[in-house]
């Protein structure tokens, strides 16, 4: 039996196990990338996005800009054996943080995009998958 990562509770209450299929794997690795904040793990210390950790800093476009850019950088340097991040929107309302990643699977040369959404407030995540023809992430 396979953990789901990052862990959390199955909807029978007990812990959730990994999906079989790859695109599901690198999903939740993606999702485990920019939900950890650096120093969080004991031996990789610098391992994550510290992407909640800006999200109340003052900026507007700047920010946001910021945030893109250190997103898709951590995503390269943690998962570029697995997959080529083609582009990263980041958007930021009131407590939600939505984290849009489109990449290309290295293994299977297949395309993906992949929302992420955290709300700070109440800390519910979710997050949304797809394959295929892509447009208009920029």
């Amino acid at each position: 039996m396979a953990i789901r990562f990052p862990f959390h509770m199955g909807s029978r209450g007990s812990t959730a196990t990994a999906d079989s299929s790859e695109d599901a794997y690198v999903r939740d690795l993606l999702e485990q990338v920019l939900l950890t904040t650096p120093g969080e793990r004991v031996n990789r210390p610098d391992f994550g996005s510290g992407l909640l950790g800006m999200v109340f800093s003052p900026g507007g476009d700047v920010l946001q800009a910021a945030l893109q850019a250190s997103v898709q950088a951590t995503l390269q340097r943690w998962l570029a054996d697995l997959v080529m991040v083609q582009a990263v929107a980041v958007e930021v309302e009131d407590s939600t943080v939505t984290i849009t990643v489109q990449y290309v699977v290295q293994r299977t040369q297949q395309q993906q995009l992949t929302r992420f959404s955290t709300d700070l407030a109440s800390g519910q995540q979710s997050s949304t998958g797809s394959s295929g023809s892509l447009g208009g992430l920029q």
